[in-house]
């Protein structure tokens, strides 16, 4: 049988930055599961978020995703198929 949803798991090192790509995120719930994640969106805003948090982040004109913590930051990003 197959699965019903698509698991991503998305890693971000001490300090580091990820671009974001068009809708990478689409109809996916994403869970900070350790660190934290700072989202920093094309306007300029920046919203911090910590380990527990929960996100939709598609459709947010999102430009990077940061790291500002000293330790590892993951995210999970679950979709249906």
């Amino acid at each position: 049988m197959a699965a019903a949803f698509d698991v991503r798991v998305v890693e971000l090192p001490p300090g580091g930055e990820r671009a974001s790509h068009g809708d990478e995120w689409r109809d996916a719930l994403v869970v900070v599961d350790r660190g934290e994640i700072e989202l920093d969106c094309v306007g300029g805003s920046r919203r911090r978020f910590g380990s527990g948090a929960v996100l939709w982040l598609g459709g947010l004109p999102l430009q990077a995703l940061r790291n500002p913590g000293a330790e590892r930051t993951v995210l999970v990003a679950v979709r249906r198929r």
